[in-house]
């Protein structure tokens, strides 16, 4: 069934010849005509007038020529949201998705980009398309030299110091109480986290990369305040398909608004392209820390994970992950060997993605503390569920909802906790 849809003054008097009313069909054909003659602000307000079109075809074929009119004119948020309503009412459509491609790239937002190609691998193209997704992948760089990300939530939280709820401690001397200061606490706080990056391009093939990063958990008990920021920099490199960066940064971190800890870490990142549908990623890091609490805490530590990405279809993206740990302190009883495994699960329904992780972990210490009868040895299960609800978008911003439980079962007291958190909150719909 067609639709007539009055015609405005958004279409110049002589295209109109003296009609007033048209089908969206002939609107559609009007529009094309109009861009393709250079009257571009004219076709896009007619388009813009066929996106609520209950046709899906015609809907899908104004959101698209819209969202690539506003890309034109510079407004790259507005066409990225757009561009994934698109993508969510028609998920096998390849053309909405090259298209984010390219605005996620200039936007700076690589992870992102490279996610949405390898959805695109899913799909059955055209030998030349497919082809274009290859060279997409490996030439794939951020056109935007700065880019930043926030993410704000209100989180009941039912452990906010991840603190055990026994009220005993075993030690060689017996049985000792647990101070209820030191026993978890629940509260309700806010959420904040922030991430800039800035990259300066040295040759075609190597960039000097620089980020900062602020992570907050805030709540009406100061004590209970948690607050980091890190900052590093360091070349990237592109050999073929492969990526390579390099990094040295600094962190500090806050607890209850005194200084808690100082790191220093060097690492490496190296992104290798599996297939036009996955992605390895492998890191590896040396960190040096400052217990600012403990000296006994002070030491050094260094890190190896893996991760492997993959796109099952255009909608379902799967990844499984490990990784070893070890720290050496200063004093043998905080010395730890620790390893985990974790599977993240991300669906788009409809216009919302929800996605499901799972992670265990195992940690040992190399000694027991003197007063304890045991060596602290920890199993953690950690599961997460969320949503973003990009039906609700509001200038480019989602609703988010998170549901993540913690239990770390140890044979110290101390460290043995269940925590449960609920984020309610914004984040970039596209």
């Amino acid at each position: 069934m067609m639709t007539a849809i009055a015609l405005t003054s958004a279409v110049p008097t002589s295209a109109v010849a003296g009609e007033r009313e048209f089908s969206a069909t002939s609107l559609l054909a009007l529009a094309q005509k109009l861009e393709r003659s250079g009257h571009r602000d004219e076709a896009a307000r007619l388009y813009q007038a066929l996106t609520e079109d209950p046709n899906p075809d015609i809907r899908a074929e104004a959101q698209f020529r819209t969202a690539r009119y506003l890309a034109g004119e510079g407004k790259t948020r507005e066409a990225a949201v757009l561009l994934r309503r698109l993508i969510d009412e028609h998920p096998k459509a390849a053309p909405p998705r090259f298209e984010l491609v390219g605005l996620l790239q200039k936007m700076g937002d690589e992870a992102a980009a490279l996610r949405e190609l390898r959805s695109l691998g899913t799909l059955d193209l055209p030998m030349n398309a497919a082809r274009l997704v290859d060279r997409m992948s490996a030439s794939l760089r951020a056109n935007q030299p700065f880019s930043f990300q926030l993410e704000m939530a209100i989180a009941p939280d039912s452990n906010v110091n991840r603190a055990t709820r026994s009220d005993t401690l075993d030690t060689v001397f017996g049985e000792f109480e647990v101070n209820e200061s030191a026993r978890a606490k629940s509260g309700l706080g806010a959420s904040i986290r922030g991430l800039a990056q800035g990259r300066v391009d040295l040759t075609e093939d190597t960039a000097l990369k620089l980020y900062a990063s602020f992570d907050s958990n805030l709540y009406r008990q100061r004590r209970f305040n948690d607050i980091s920021l890190s900052a590093g920099l360091g070349p990237e490199f592109r050999i073929g398909s492969t990526r390579l960066a390099l990094n040295v940064g600094g962190s500090q971190q806050w607890y209850g608004m005194r200084s808690f800890v100082r790191s220093l870490r060097a690492g490496g990142t190296a992104w290798l392209s599996v297939d036009r549908m996955s992605q390895l990623r492998l890191d590896g890091s040396a960190r040096w820390t400052n217990n600012l609490f403990n000296d006994q805490q002070d030491g050094r530590g260094r890190s190896v994970t893996a991760r492997y990405e993959r796109a099952l279809s255009p909608r379902l993206v799967a990844s499984v992950g490990g990784g070893i740990d070890r720290f050496a302190a200063t004093g043998p009883a905080y010395s730890t060997r620790s390893r985990s495994a974790s599977i993240n699960l991300y669906r788009d329904m409809g216009r919302a993605t929800v996605s499901l992780g799972v992670e265990v972990g195992r940690l040992k210490a190399d000694e027991r503390l003197s007063l304890l009868p045991k060596v602290r040895q920890d199993r953690s299960l950690r599961l997460q569920a969320g949503m973003v609800l990009r039906k609700l978008t509001f200038a480019g911003f989602a609703p988010t909802v998170r549901v993540t439980h913690e239990r770390n079962s140890s044979t110290v007291e101390f460290y043995d906790y269940r925590r449960t958190r609920t984020e309610f909150g914004i984040s970039r719909a596209f």
